[in-house]
Protein backbone atom coordinates (compact mmCIF):
# COMPACT_ATOMS: atom_id res chain seq x y z
CA UNK A 1 0.00 0.00 0.00
CA UNK A 2 1.05 3.34 -1.23
CA UNK A 3 0.83 6.30 2.12
CA UNK A 4 1.49 9.48 1.46
CA UNK A 5 3.75 10.74 4.40
CA UNK A 6 2.51 13.37 7.07
CA UNK A 7 3.31 16.07 5.07
CA UNK A 8 2.69 16.38 1.73
CA UNK A 9 4.02 19.56 -0.07
CA UNK A 10 2.59 20.72 -3.60
CA UNK A 11 5.12 22.57 -5.81
CA UNK A 12 3.01 25.43 -7.61
CA UNK A 13 5.59 27.03 -9.93
CA UNK A 14 2.97 30.02 -10.12
CA UNK A 15 2.44 30.18 -6.02
CA UNK A 16 6.50 29.93 -6.25
CA UNK A 17 6.43 33.34 -8.66
CA UNK A 18 4.02 35.25 -7.01
CA UNK A 19 6.44 35.58 -3.79
CA UNK A 20 9.44 35.78 -6.11
CA UNK A 21 11.14 32.41 -5.53
CA UNK A 22 12.27 30.05 -7.77
CA UNK A 23 10.89 27.30 -8.46
CA UNK A 24 14.06 24.59 -8.26
CA UNK A 25 15.42 26.51 -4.92
CA UNK A 26 12.08 25.97 -3.15
CA UNK A 27 12.26 22.33 -4.25
CA UNK A 28 16.12 21.96 -3.23
CA UNK A 29 15.16 23.39 0.40
CA UNK A 30 11.89 20.68 0.91
CA UNK A 31 14.24 17.94 0.04
CA UNK A 32 17.28 19.26 2.12
CA UNK A 33 14.52 19.52 5.08
CA UNK A 34 13.74 15.88 4.30
CA UNK A 35 10.36 15.59 2.53
CA UNK A 36 9.51 12.05 1.20
CA UNK A 37 6.95 13.44 -1.59
CA UNK A 38 6.65 16.22 -3.76
CA UNK A 39 3.80 16.74 -6.15
CA UNK A 40 4.33 19.20 -8.67
CA UNK A 41 1.17 21.25 -9.81
CA UNK A 42 0.77 23.36 -12.99
CA UNK A 43 -2.60 23.98 -14.18
CA UNK A 44 -3.24 24.61 -17.72
CA UNK A 45 -1.35 23.67 -21.05
CA UNK A 46 2.06 22.68 -20.94
CA UNK A 47 4.47 24.77 -22.34
CA UNK A 48 8.16 23.24 -23.84
CA UNK A 49 9.41 25.60 -20.02
CA UNK A 50 6.82 24.30 -17.85
CA UNK A 51 8.12 20.65 -19.21
CA UNK A 52 11.32 21.32 -18.72
CA UNK A 53 10.47 22.66 -15.37
CA UNK A 54 8.36 19.65 -14.44
CA UNK A 55 11.44 17.14 -15.47
CA UNK A 56 14.18 19.73 -13.76
CA UNK A 57 12.42 19.27 -10.43
CA UNK A 58 11.60 15.70 -11.30
CA UNK A 59 15.36 14.82 -11.30
CA UNK A 60 16.12 16.73 -8.16
CA UNK A 61 13.08 15.11 -5.90
CA UNK A 62 14.51 11.76 -7.55
CA UNK A 63 17.95 12.18 -7.17
CA UNK A 64 16.94 12.45 -3.18
CA UNK A 65 15.41 9.37 -3.20
CA UNK A 66 11.76 11.06 -2.60
CA UNK A 67 8.62 10.09 -4.54
CA UNK A 68 7.62 12.25 -6.89
CA UNK A 69 4.08 12.86 -8.56
CA UNK A 70 2.89 14.97 -10.93
CA UNK A 71 -0.74 16.39 -10.69
CA UNK A 72 -3.37 15.67 -13.61
CA UNK A 73 -1.64 14.56 -16.26
CA UNK A 74 -0.85 11.52 -17.37
CA UNK A 75 1.50 11.85 -19.69
CA UNK A 76 3.52 14.60 -18.37
CA UNK A 77 3.84 11.95 -15.08
CA UNK A 78 5.69 8.98 -17.95
CA UNK A 79 7.23 11.21 -19.77
CA UNK A 80 9.13 12.82 -16.99
CA UNK A 81 9.74 9.13 -15.00
CA UNK A 82 7.31 10.50 -11.94
CA UNK A 83 6.70 7.47 -9.49
CA UNK A 84 3.05 8.51 -9.03
CA UNK A 85 0.05 11.12 -10.65
CA UNK A 86 -2.77 12.48 -8.87
CA UNK A 87 -6.10 12.88 -10.88
CA UNK A 88 -9.04 14.93 -9.99
CA UNK A 89 -12.76 14.86 -10.81
CA UNK A 90 -12.16 16.57 -14.18
CA UNK A 91 -9.26 14.75 -15.11
CA UNK A 92 -9.12 11.04 -17.26
CA UNK A 93 -11.33 8.70 -14.79
CA UNK A 94 -8.85 6.77 -12.57
CA UNK A 95 -9.70 3.36 -13.91
CA UNK A 96 -8.46 4.92 -17.59
CA UNK A 97 -5.54 5.85 -15.64
CA UNK A 98 -4.65 2.64 -14.62
CA UNK A 99 -5.22 1.33 -17.75
CA UNK A 100 -2.33 3.34 -18.85
CA UNK A 101 0.10 3.37 -16.36
CA UNK A 102 -0.35 -0.33 -14.99
CA UNK A 103 1.46 -0.67 -11.80
CA UNK A 104 4.26 1.90 -13.58
CA UNK A 105 2.57 4.66 -10.83
CA UNK A 106 0.76 5.10 -8.03
CA UNK A 107 -2.35 7.56 -8.58
CA UNK A 108 -3.52 9.62 -6.14
CA UNK A 109 -7.76 10.53 -6.54
CA UNK A 110 -9.13 13.98 -5.65
CA UNK A 111 -12.53 13.95 -3.83
CA UNK A 112 -15.43 16.63 -2.13
CA UNK A 113 -17.74 15.50 -0.75
CA UNK A 114 -19.80 12.08 0.71
CA UNK A 115 -20.51 10.82 -3.07
CA UNK A 116 -16.99 11.08 -4.74
CA UNK A 117 -15.50 9.51 -1.28
CA UNK A 118 -17.69 6.61 -1.86
CA UNK A 119 -17.22 6.63 -5.56
CA UNK A 120 -13.45 6.71 -5.11
CA UNK A 121 -13.13 4.11 -2.95
CA UNK A 122 -14.31 1.36 -5.32
CA UNK A 123 -11.68 3.16 -7.88
CA UNK A 124 -8.23 1.43 -8.28
CA UNK A 125 -6.35 4.41 -6.69
CA UNK A 126 -3.58 4.29 -3.95
CA UNK A 127 -5.10 6.96 -1.95
CA UNK A 128 -7.78 9.91 -1.75
CA UNK A 129 -7.74 13.30 -0.96
CA UNK A 130 -10.47 14.99 0.41
CA UNK A 131 -11.05 18.63 0.43
CA UNK A 132 -11.25 21.89 0.36
CA UNK A 133 -11.06 21.38 4.21
CA UNK A 134 -10.59 24.71 5.28
CA UNK A 135 -11.56 26.27 1.47
CA UNK A 136 -9.00 27.47 -0.52
CA UNK A 137 -7.45 29.74 -2.41
CA UNK A 138 -5.43 27.85 -4.95
CA UNK A 139 -7.96 27.31 -7.04
CA UNK A 140 -10.40 29.73 -9.43
CA UNK A 141 -13.63 27.85 -8.67
CA UNK A 142 -12.72 25.88 -5.46
CA UNK A 143 -15.35 23.29 -4.16
CA UNK A 144 -17.25 24.48 -1.04
CA UNK A 145 -15.28 23.76 2.47
CA UNK A 146 -16.06 20.19 3.64
CA UNK A 147 -14.81 21.48 7.11
CA UNK A 148 -13.60 19.15 10.27
CA UNK A 149 -16.50 17.30 11.55
CA UNK A 150 -17.39 16.14 8.00
CA UNK A 151 -13.96 15.15 7.60
CA UNK A 152 -14.27 12.97 10.57
CA UNK A 153 -17.85 11.91 9.78
CA UNK A 154 -16.63 10.92 6.05
CA UNK A 155 -13.43 9.16 7.23
CA UNK A 156 -14.90 5.18 8.23
CA UNK A 157 -16.30 5.30 4.48
CA UNK A 158 -12.87 4.41 3.02
CA UNK A 159 -9.94 2.49 4.10
CA UNK A 160 -7.69 4.10 1.63
CA UNK A 161 -4.95 6.59 3.20
CA UNK A 162 -6.99 10.09 3.37
CA UNK A 163 -5.06 13.11 2.76
CA UNK A 164 -6.70 16.17 3.54
CA UNK A 165 -6.28 19.68 1.07
CA UNK A 166 -7.18 22.60 1.27
CA UNK A 167 -6.64 26.08 3.31
CA UNK A 168 -4.70 24.02 6.04
CA UNK A 169 -1.84 26.12 8.13
CA UNK A 170 0.97 25.28 10.50
CA UNK A 171 -2.08 26.53 13.01
CA UNK A 172 -4.57 23.63 11.84
CA UNK A 173 -3.26 20.80 10.40
CA UNK A 174 -3.87 19.11 13.75
CA UNK A 175 -7.71 19.43 13.45
CA UNK A 176 -7.06 17.68 10.18
CA UNK A 177 -5.16 14.47 11.85
CA UNK A 178 -7.35 14.84 14.94
CA UNK A 179 -10.21 14.37 12.03
CA UNK A 180 -8.45 11.41 10.80
CA UNK A 181 -6.70 12.73 7.56
CA UNK A 182 -3.30 10.56 7.34
CA UNK A 183 -1.51 13.43 5.42
CA UNK A 184 -2.09 16.95 4.87
CA UNK A 185 -0.83 18.45 1.52
CA UNK A 186 0.10 21.84 1.16
CA UNK A 187 0.22 24.39 -1.34
CA UNK A 188 1.00 27.59 0.08
CA UNK A 189 1.78 27.47 3.74
CA UNK A 190 5.23 26.50 3.15
CA UNK A 191 5.68 29.47 1.18
CA UNK A 192 4.67 31.86 3.85
CA UNK A 193 6.29 34.44 5.85
CA UNK A 194 10.20 33.05 5.99
CA UNK A 195 9.76 30.20 3.68
CA UNK A 196 12.84 28.36 4.92
CA UNK A 197 11.43 28.47 8.53
CA UNK A 198 8.03 27.03 7.37
CA UNK A 199 9.72 24.36 5.41
CA UNK A 200 11.35 23.59 8.84
CA UNK A 201 8.36 23.60 11.19
CA UNK A 202 6.12 21.64 8.28
CA UNK A 203 8.80 19.04 8.38
CA UNK A 204 8.80 18.36 11.59
CA UNK A 205 5.46 16.50 11.53
CA UNK A 206 7.41 13.48 9.82
CA UNK A 207 9.33 13.23 12.67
Amino acid sequence: MVVPPAFYPILDPLQAAKRGLDTLEVASVLLDAGVRWVQFRHKGQYTRQDYRLAAAVGRLVQGAGAKYVINDRVDIALMVGADGVHVGQDDLPPGEVRKIVGERLFIGYSTHNEAQLRAGDGEPVDYLALGPLFGTKSKENPDPAVGVAELARLRPLSSKPLVAIGGITRKNAAEASKAGADSVAIISDFLADDWRQSIAEWTELEQ
